[in-house]
């Protein structure tokens, strides 16, 4: 008898340590700088990663570390995934907490953690890290892709 994905399962507060951190697809999007309206509180996304990400890998360089390098960086929690608006549609920890399923390409269903790259997904190779830039300079570089997902994504078995 098969069992039930543990995504599947449990909440993502049940979740354990190692349970969760394999919720993190890979995709490095949540790693992007964004900037929000004043006026309006419309979010824009940048082309700009943080400058721990590695950009090929889409992974944190430091990770265990990153909050002494970063200290605005966000450390996930289930009580705060609810509230996080610019957490990509497809990141696992939105797709669980909303009661969906991970999609064909995130590693626990693929078994494979280059789907997420071959899918379109993640940020591999569309972006620039941060280092050099000021913080007035990131609206040069705004763009769409990273709040939505390639068709290729959503559909099929890749």
């Amino acid at each position: 008898m098969a069992t039930e994905p543990f995504w599947h399962t449990k909440s993502l507060a049940e979740m354990s340590r190692q349970e969760w951190e394999s919720l993190c697809d890979g995709c490095g999007r949540c790693c992007l700088h964004k900037l929000e309206d004043e006026e309006n509180g419309k979010l824009y996304w940048t082309n700009v990663s943080c400058k721990l990400l590695d950009g090929d890998s889409c992974r944190c360089g430091d990770y265990d570390n990153r909050l002494q390098h970063v200290p605005d960086c966000i450390q996930l929690s289930a009580d705060m995934i609810g509230s996080l608006e610019w957490l990509p549609a497809t990141c696992g920890y939105r797709l669980v907490h909303e009661g969906r399923d991970l999609y064909w390409w995130h590693p626990l269903v693929s078994g494979d953690p280059e789907t997420v790259h071959a899918a379109g997904v993640s940020v591999r190779g569309r972006v620039i890290p941060e280092t050099g830039l000021g913080e007035d300079a990131l609206e040069d570089f705004i763009v769409r892709w990273p709040g939505r997902a390639p068709k290729r994504a959503l559909v099929g078995n890749g």
